[in-house]
């Protein structure tokens, strides 16, 4: 049987700083969240950042964030903002969207 921390769902949004546009960023992140079962989106900003929200459990988050800290190869992570949140449950997959 899960443990509550297990199972309850959570929502983190993370703000990827270092050079992490035009090296694939996104759709590793789109892969990662797919193979850690998460739902949310990723999109480029316009400042060099790359944004993502994503729910899952806290276990699967923190497999998610260990990804985003190492990226694909070309890319190169000065840092993770991470807000932890409460999950909406508004996401039925994991999208990457366009660049704001």
């Amino acid at each position: 049987m899960m443990s509550t921390s297990e199972s309850k769902r959570e929502r983190v949004h993370v703000a990827v700083h270092g050079r992490v546009q035009g090296v694939g960023f996104r759709a590793f992140t789109a892969s990662a969240a797919a193979r850690h079962g998460l739902t949310g989106w990723v999109r480029n900003r316009i400042q060099g950042t790359v944004e993502t929200v994503a729910e899952g459990t806290r276990p699967q988050l923190e497999a998610f964030l260990r990804d985003l800290r190492t990226g694909p190869g070309p890319s190169h992570v000065d840092d993770l903002q991470i807000e932890w949140l409460a999950a909406t449950g508004e996401f039925s997959d994991f999208q990457v969207r366009w660049t704001v």
